[in-house]
């Protein structure tokens, strides 16, 4: 019995055991979280989940980010700082994705580099004519083109002279009786002199005894004949222009400087520059001259340079690039930060400050007064402290993760604006009316810019003020009302640069009122002119990114350039 009882119990236990081993195979989960060690249960289970490109994305457990598909990352908790709301929160992973990269900002004594272009011309001082002294006949011509080389004593050309034959036997005759008429003797002579003709020339007449009826025309320069003035058989007077020749043994590089960049211009500085003819050298020379006069119809001063040119690798009117590199002593020891730091052009703009107090990237949108701009970087006149850091690449990256989580953008003011869509159908109807006045300043003409200014008033008290509320109606009011004094100015005056000064001012208000109300649809430019209103610049609105200057119209059709693009 007790055997029987005891094998009872075996069994009874083996089949727990297998029922236990079954369970285990049935229900335990290989991907059980264990806790590591020092990690809380709890600490595990708040894990926030988002995308390393959308870090707006936020999940409570992982899958795909709901925008771009990618497998979503956990956020690292950070240590618990508080993060001011409008700023913007990145994951590591995300920044290096998008390539974030940021910089310390800091003091620099600012040198901008200004490019000037231009071409080889040949040195003024060095251009000589050979002219004939004598009256006569060429009778052979030694040089018969253009291009040609001559060097100083080189016969040009044989000139047959009736009056240098009748010169010579006057000296033949007067040789015979010198010793009893010097005076007469001298006197013949001195008048073969005139013609510039060599004491040994005249000493070989003399000893020879002959009358030559041929005389050679000799070179009193060397260098490159660039113009020949005369034929076989022509009939010279003396003064006659035989050749023009250039010695260009040295010559002139001339730049051209537009009125923005004299300033930054002076006698004996260093210049740099490239000829397109010659890649792979590099010239330098100082400034040995400035053109105290601008052009009027050009509108530069001509900046001259000059340079030794021993090989003549160097022609005249080759095209070529110049650097001047000009130390900025007003804007000595001031924050210097570089241009793909910056979002907004003009004299305001943008940039993304680094927040402290996070292990991670978190940045917030500053505004900032820029001063000059220095080749790839800017003077920062206010907005910014030393030893601050900012995002110097990948801005628009981090520009745009703002925007898309509703916060403080380039383009995204936070403003409780309320605009209907109709608003912008009527500020497109008022763009195409701009054009218009646009277009006829492009053409200087007066009567058109009144005509196209007194169509604009009509269409601006068009605008359906229902259709804006709260802040963007009182907006929208204030826009109105100087845009309106503006065209007004612009009708009142028959001063074309009365007007342009009115249309200035006009535009920075129609660029502000697109900016805050928005087109239809469509493309417009904003454009600029750095020497529109005595060098200050001024702005404009385009259809087109072909550059129309409304400033200058014929006088400097293309000079200015695309700020920004906006596009609806």
């Amino acid at each position: 019995m007790k055997k029987i009882f005891s094998n009872k119990i075996f069994l009874t236990s083996l089949i727990l055991i297998i029922g236990i081993f079954i369970g285990w195979l049935f229900f335990h989960s290989p991907n059980k979280i264990e806790n590591k060690p020092g990690q809380s249960a709890e600490t595990v289970s708040e894990s926030i989940w988002t995308c390393s490109m959308h870090p707006q994305i936020r999940m409570h457990e992982a899958g795909k980010c709901p925008l771009c598909g990618m497998d979503l990352i956990t956020v690292s908790q950070s240590g618990g700082a508080t993060l001011d709301p409008e700023s913007i929160h990145m994951t590591k992973e995300a920044a290096q994705l998008a390539n974030v990269l940021t910089s310390v900002v800091s003091k620099q004594n600012p040198v901008k580099e200004i490019r000037l272009y231009g071409k080889v011309m040949a040195d003024e001082r060095l251009l000589q004519s050979q002219v004939s002294y004598l009256p006569g006949r060429i009778e052979k011509l030694l040089i018969n083109y253009t291009g040609e080389t001559v060097r100083r004593g080189q016969t040009l050309a044989v000139i047959y002279s009736p009056d240098l034959v009748t010169a010579q036997q006057e000296l033949l005759e007067t040789a015979k009786s010198k010793l009893v008429q010097p005076a007469l003797y001298e006197a013949t002579k001195d008048k073969l002199r005139q013609w510039k003709i060599s004491e040994k020339q005249i000493a070989s007449m003399e000893y020879s005894g002959k009358v030559n009826t041929d005389f050679e025309v000799y070179a009193n320069t060397t260098g490159i004949v660039t113009a020949r003035r005369v034929n076989n058989g022509d009939y010279i007077s003396p003064g006659t222009v035989l050749f023009e020749v250039a010695d260009l043994s040295r010559v002139w590089v001339v730049f051209d400087a537009y009125e923005s960049d004299l300033q930054f211009l002076s006698l004996n500085q260093t210049i740099s520059f490239t000829v397109q003819a010659i890649p792979g050298i590099k010239y330098t020379g100082t400034i040995t001259f400035i053109d105290p006069v601008m052009n009027t119809t050009t509108r530069v001063a001509r900046v001259r340079v000059e340079i030794d040119n021993k090989d003549a690798k160097l022609k005249p009117e080759m095209f070529v690039n110049g650097i001047v590199r000009a130390n900025l002593t007003a804007y000595k020891n001031k924050l210097i930060i570089p241009r793909t730091a910056v979002l907004w052009t003009g004299k305001r703009s943008v940039v993304y400050v680094k927040q402290s107090g996070s292990d991670e990237p978190v940045f917030k949108i500053r505004e900032i007064e820029l001063g000059t701009q220095m080749g790839n970087s800017y003077v920062v006149e206010s907005g910014l402290n030393e030893g601050e850091e900012i995002v110097t690449q990948g801005a628009f990256s981090v520009d745009a993760s703002a925007q898309l989580e509703g916060k403080p953008s380039m383009m995204n003011q936070q403003s409780e604006q309320v605009v209907l869509p109709g608003m912008e159908m009527q500020l497109s109807t008022l763009f195409n009316e701009y054009i218009k006045l646009k277009n006829a300043f492009v053409q200087s003409d007066v009567k058109k810019i009144k005509q196209a200014a007194m169509e604009f008033q009509p269409a601006l008290a068009k605008i359906d003020l229902k259709l804006l509320s709260g802040e963007t109606h009182t907006k929208w009011f204030e826009i109105s009302g100087s845009m309106d004094k503006q065209v007004k100015r612009i009708i009142s005056s028959d001063n074309l640069e009365e007007q342009r000064k009115a249309f200035s001012d006009f535009s920075d208000l129609f660029y502000k009122s697109v900016k805050e109300f928005g087109l239809k649809e469509g493309t417009a430019y904003y454009q600029y002119c750095p020497m529109a209103d005595n060098d200050k610049g001024a702005y404009w609105l385009s259809e087109t990114k072909t550059i129309r200057n409304p400033y200058f119209g014929s006088k400097m059709m293309n000079c200015g350039e695309t700020k920004e693009t906006l596009k609806y």
